[in-house]
């Protein structure tokens, strides 16, 4: 683990290691020194030295181990360190029963650097070395000799265990609190962009409902007007400027509404957009098709086509599990239709809610922005036989491309403003 990582308790806890290490390794050397060997039958000045030869060796081996960043990193290498940590501290205890007191550490050692496989036998040998030990410095076995290492291998798995325990169930909190963020974020950056168009197709509306329709008006108001006046009279003059004045603020107009339009169309056609829009991606394979002879489509025909299919596509992206989808553009007399047909699990249309006034998503808010052009919106679906959604929008015969529905309620944005495009 990088010491870069650690938190302010792991840090103590690691300082806490390496004093307990040193702790033991220094009582050793002290009671080899001091003479006090009760179990040596013979304390030499040369078994002293070995004592303190082989406390001294296992010190610097534990303190190569803690300062190479390889051992931290790299499973193979801990291992290796521990092994030869473990086999002077073999020498240590065959020297001295002192030395199985620095088991308690290296358990510690052993269960953090290597996996469970290989940390469990590890830390059951050392106990029954320490045991071996101390059961041949007194010359028997007695229940201290077992209770002893028994114990405290059985207290460190416990620790250790636990705290990897909790340790991995905080990463997982962890990483569920960023990926919550990050949904949020797109969440937020989505809710935005929606936002955004949404007041694009406003404007567009209003723009068109209010300031072209009216420059509109004027300019046939004033065309009557000119043509009721004599050839060559002053007012005639004036008027024929400002009817070019009403029409050129009438194309300026029309261009708000064409910039305003969303940015899928500002690059193309409405077929374009919608073969953009199947491009291949994560998710159902999406293909696209256009039949009879394409025609100019009014604005608000285009945006209410292109939102239908882009919604029709992202439920069966997002929520029919679909493997693949088609979208068909239908160019024919008097209509235009469009047809999003998938193989996902299906659902029953029935169960979804009826538009209400302020709109919604989805399925209603499909159905109005059909409805509102004067068309028809359907739905076939059923559990576990796909969906196929139709929109209907119709051009009646002899009105010139932009020209809006007979029978809608009000012209829609975009539309013929004034008989041309």
């Amino acid at each position: 683990m990088d010491p870069r990582s650690l938190t302010p308790a792991l840090r103590v806890l690691r300082l806490c290691l390496h004093l307990l290490m040193a702790g033991l390794l220094a009582l050793a050397v002290v009671r080899a020194v001091t003479g006090d060997t009760s179990h040596v039958t013979h304390a030499t000045t040369a078994h002293t030295v070995a004592v303190c030869a082989a406390a001294v060796a296992m010190g610097a081996v534990y303190a190569a181990g803690s300062l190479l960043p390889r051992v931290r990193s790299s499973p193979r290498a801990a291992a290796l360190w521990l092994a030869a940590l473990w086999a002077v501290w073999a020498v240590l205890l065959w020297l001295t029963p002192d030395g199985l007191w620095a088991a308690f550490p290296l358990y510690f050692l052993q269960l953090h650097l290597l996996p469970v496989r290989w940390s469990l036998p590890a830390v059951g040998a050392t106990a029954a070395a320490a045991i071996a030990s101390y059961v041949g410095h007194s010359g028997g076995p007695n229940p201290g000799a077992f209770i002893g290492p028994l114990l405290g291998a059985a207290v460190a798995v416990a620790t250790v265990l636990g705290y990897q325990a909790l340790y991995r169930e905080s990463e997982r909190h962890r990483r569920l609190v960023r990926e919550l963020m990050s949904t949020r974020a797109e969440l937020a950056a989505a809710e935005r962009h929606a936002g955004t168009l949404a007041e694009r197709e406003r404007l567009a509306r209003e723009i068109h409902d209010t300031l072209a329709q009216g420059l509109s008006s004027i300019q046939l108001l004033l065309r009557a007007a000119e043509r009721a006046l004599p050839e060559g009279s002053p007012a005639a003059e004036h008027i024929d400027r400002a009817r070019v004045a009403a029409q050129d603020n009438l194309a300026e107009a029309r261009r708000f509404v064409r910039a305003l339009s969303p940015p899928d169309l500002e690059r193309g056609s409405l077929a374009g957009a919608l073969e953009r829009l199947c491009e291949p991606g994560p998710g159902p394979r999406v293909r696209f098709s256009a039949s009879g002879e394409p025609v100019e489509l009014p604005t608000p025909y285009e945006v209410a086509l292109l939102r239908i299919a882009q919604s029709a596509v992202a439920n069966a992206v997002r929520h029919a599990d679909a493997s693949r989808a088609e979208v068909t553009l239908s160019f024919m007399d008097s209509a235009v239709a469009l047809d999003v047909v998938d193989d996902g699990r299906g659902f029953d249309p029935d169960a979804v809610a009826a538009p209400t006034s302020e709109g919604g998503f989805g399925l209603p808010a499909m159905r109005l922005r059909a409805q509102s052009l004067g068309g028809t919106f359907t739905v076939e679906s059923a559990p576990g036989q796909g969906t196929a959604v139709a929109v209907t929008l119709p051009l009646p015969a002899g009105d010139p491309p932009g020209a809006p529905p007979a029978g809608a309620a009000q012209e829609p944005y975009g539309a013929d403003l004034g008989g041309t495009r």
